[in-house]
């Protein structure tokens, strides 16, 4: 059964460049899945894209002709749960088709709600929290094990994801092996399944904290994409781990659902889609009546 389609409108502006393209694809793409019979993990997924995409289409060295390409850069989704988001990035990238994000989280699909390793660049299943850094900690030692200029390896965590400590052992692991072909990425969306960051365990300063554990820091804005593309290649060129920690806003681009806990898990009726779409086209829908925003 296939999926709802992506709209017939492409991006708002003739200004937005190709990254700018790929990020708003991406979105119609999360949408899409998120509108399916399951739903999603919309907020994570869209406070995400382009990190995504300054991370596929700028930084890492990547063939998607080749997944398994020996020289390749890494990438571990730490937040599992934003696998919408990697799959329509991946789509985008050229490691599977976009037709198949129709069959997100459908019988027999390879495209289940956290990632696994049967889809084409996904290197490690995830899904429970706090683990993506340990595994990057081991990829990134393996790379420099080969010799010559070793292929990197970037993580994405989440703000939430930082109050589990085996986050915090795999940090002082990654400086204790002084691996500077190791990344941190940061989605400081400010917001986990259960609430706001800082009512449930307060983290702030973050990147503060990953400095604490003598990592380079630096913090962005998460949707500015050549802020997030200098901040890598500064990344690149820094000895040892660094840790970029991009401020983003949970569900972005999804009209009321923006900015809110409640984003973190949705099934999108066709009300609710059509007034997404509306906005993810650069259309400004009309404001949500005070009933529709409480029932979102």
């Amino acid at each position: 059964m296939a999926g709802p389609e992506l709209g017939t409108e492409t991006v708002a502006g003739p200004e937005l460049g190709p990254m700018e393209i790929h990020a708003h694809r991406i979105r119609e793409h999360v949408v899409a899945m998120c509108a399916g019979p399951e739903g999603g993990h919309l907020g994570g997924s869209l406070s995400a894209v382009e990190i995504l995409v300054a991370l596929f289409f700028h930084t890492m060295n990547l063939d998607p002709d080749d997944p398994e390409w020996k020289e390749r850069d890494a990438f571990v989704l730490s937040k599992g749960h934003a696998a919408m988001a990697l799959y329509a990035t991946l789509a985008e990238r050229g490691f599977i088709a976009a037709d198949e994000l129709a069959t997100y989280c459908r019988p027999g699909s390879r495209l289940a709600t956290h990632v696994n390793v049967a889809v084409p660049g996904v290197e490690f299943a995830t899904g429970s929290l706090g683990h993506g850094l340990a595994l990057a900690n081991g990829t990134a030692w393996a790379q420099r094990q080969a010799g010559g200029r070793p292929a990197r390896t970037f993580v994405l965590v989440g703000d939430g994801e930082l109050q589990e400590g085996s986050v915090w052992e795999a940090a002082q692991v990654g400086r204790a092996l002084d691996a500077d072909n190791l990344v941190v990425v940061v989605d400081a969306n400010e917001f986990q399944q259960t609430g706001a960051v800082r009512d449930v365990s307060d983290g702030a300063p973050i990147a503060g904290r990953w400095a604490g554990f003598g990592w380079h820091a630096v913090e962005v804005d998460g949707h500015d994409l050549a802020a997030l593309c200098a901040a890598l290649d500064e990344a690149n060129r820094t000895q040892g781990p660094v840790a970029v920690v991009c401020r983003t806003q949970k569900a972005r681009g999804a009209g009321v659902l923006a900015g809110r806990a409640v984003s973190h898990f949705v099934r999108l009726d066709e009300a609710k889609l059509r007034r997404i779409r509306a906005g993810l086209r650069g259309v400004a829908p009309r404001p949500a009546t005070t009933e529709e925003a409480a029932g979102a």
